[in-house]
């Protein structure tokens, strides 16, 4: 086994934990990855040892403690290369820009830059929330199969938020089809009452890794062209999205901050 394949077969690992909320037997670890079980098994016990897995007492694999500090310092960089994106969706929308990841099964918000109008709206960066009352939290969904959105969505419940909270699985699964459809998703109202929001996905060029949003008073949103600015924050995601993929060479690009 060479020093690159084996790095990456170590990342298909940790990513298949992440797919399945975190937690995963060796079997279902097997049959996302496409490993041998003998080499899953070593790749674990190096995992183990250094504190990026831990197993459980019914013997399934779950991600670590160690991957929290990594995650932390990680999510600040990206929050820190996305602030010139978001302040183009600022200028685009006239409304807040938002930066948000699924981490688990929750939706965090990890980079945020405030519309100039006095009236505006907040996500407090940090904020961790349910994803099936947010448009950011749809558009992450969208980009996984319905029997991953079935699998999360029975782990969290969906709680009303507003009489406007999508609260059953089939209508939810109906809602990210039109998602995929269109491209975009919208909380009208889901999360907060008179609070309207659009988002797109961003790509890494294999993937989608987070989800930019613009939100504000329900009737500024819905004077805007729907379509027209989705289309635009696509375009300013997709530029943030080729910083944070691989270069053709493979490596990481370290992404470009100025505007």
């Amino acid at each position: 086994m060479s020093g690159v394949q084996s790095v990456d077969r170590t990342l298909d690992v940790l990513e298949a934990l992440a797919e399945r909320g975190g937690e995963a037997g060796l079997s279902e670890i097997a049959a996302r990855t496409g490993l041998p079980y003998g080499t899953i098994h070593r790749l674990l016990r190096t995992l183990l040892a250094r504190g990026y897995v831990r197993q459980e007492s019914d013997r399934r694999y779950a991600l670590g403690g160690a991957l929290v500090r990594l995650g932390e310092v990680a999510e600040r960089m990206v929050g820190t290369w996305a602030q010139p994106y978001l302040a183009k969706m600022v200028e685009l929308s006239g409304e807040t820009a938002n930066l948000a990841v699924l981490e688990g099964d929750f939706i965090v918000y990890v980079a945020q830059v405030p519309s100039p109008r006095r009236l505006r709206m907040f996500a407090e960066v940090g904020r961790r929330v349910l994803p099936h009352s947010t448009a950011v939290g749809k558009v992450l969904m969208a980009g996984r199969p319905d029997a991953e959105v079935a699998s999360l969505v029975e782990r969290t419940g969906m709680p009303r938020r507003t009489a406007n909270t999508i609260t059953d699985l089939p209508g939810m699964l109906a809602e990210l089809e039109r998602v995929r459809d269109r491209g975009y998703a919208m909380d009208l109202g889901e999360e907060e009452l008179g609070v309207h929001c659009l988002a797109v996905g961003v790509h890494d060029g294999s993937r989608m890794v987070a989800a930019m949003s613009v939100s504000g008073p329900a009737e500024r949103i819905d004077a805007l062209d729907r379509d027209d600015l989705a289309e635009g924050m696509r375009k300013i995601a997709d530029d943030f999205g080729a910083e944070l993929g691989p270069s053709p060479a493979g490596p990481a690009r370290t992404p470009q901050v100025t505007p």
